[in-house]
């Protein structure tokens, strides 16, 4: 299983100085010359400061994830299966080095390298967490794939809600990263996280992914 993530708006600027490698990141062979090319409009970046996505990423869903304070196997989970789609490094895991940067994704730059980077990764269940900006970018196998859309019951009808999505999504997450077993299929996915949130699964139409949306 892999938990595609976007980043935050929120960030932490890293106060230690520990120097960016680029040869250390994540997807390095296939995405570092996209990551320049991101990057050479930004001189603003600071390369000499930086700490691990996890701790960079401070908006409300990684709050709710909560990172620090999952115990040692889930972090392992959480590491090994969390792709974060980034407007400067294009996709990163929790444990990559980074610097603070604040800007927006240009999917013109990121479209063709991720599709290289990211290919194969589809072959398993994929949980799509990502905001609509983020998910221009790169479409996963729609067969594999389970996008978590979050609702609210207003007077008997269901209402997308944007803000609170955040937190219900970095919730699954956590959730998903702190279960031993791992679900392969999105029936298996629709039954664990059942357990935990009112949801319901949503069969896939013509080139479109899974869903499933959990009402809050």
């Amino acid at each position: 299983m892999q938990i595609l993530l976007p980043p935050s708006e929120g960030k932490n600027e890293p106060t230690r100085r520990k120097a960016l490698v680029w040869g250390s990141l994540s997807f390095h062979t296939e995405l570092t010359a996209a990551r320049t090319t991101a990057l050479k409009k930004h001189s603003e970046v600071d390369y000499a400061h930086c700490d691990l996505a996890a701790n960079v990423y401070s908006g409300v869903l990684y709050q709710a994830l909560d990172y620090q304070s999952l115990s040692a196997a889930a972090q392992g989970r959480a590491n090994k299966s969390i792709i974060i789609i980034s407007a400067a490094f294009g996709a990163l895991r929790l444990t990559d080095i980074i610097p603070f940067y604040k800007f927006k994704i240009d999917p013109s730059i990121w479209r063709k390298p991720l599709s290289l980077a990211l290919s194969g990764i589809d072959d398993q269940l994929v949980v799509d967490c990502r905001s609509s900006t983020y998910s221009t970018v790169w479409t996963p196998n729609p067969l594999n794939t389970v996008g978590i859309r979050v609702f609210q019951k207003v007077n008997g009808q269901l209402k997308v809600i944007t803000h609170m999505s955040k937190l219900t999504r970095g919730e699954v997450t956590r959730y998903l990263v702190s279960q031993a077993k791992t679900p392969r299929t999105p029936r298996e996915l629709h039954q664990l996280l059942n357990k935990e949130f009112n949801c319901r699964l949503i069969a896939p139409e013509v080139k479109k992914s899974w869903f499933i949306d959990v009402i809050v």
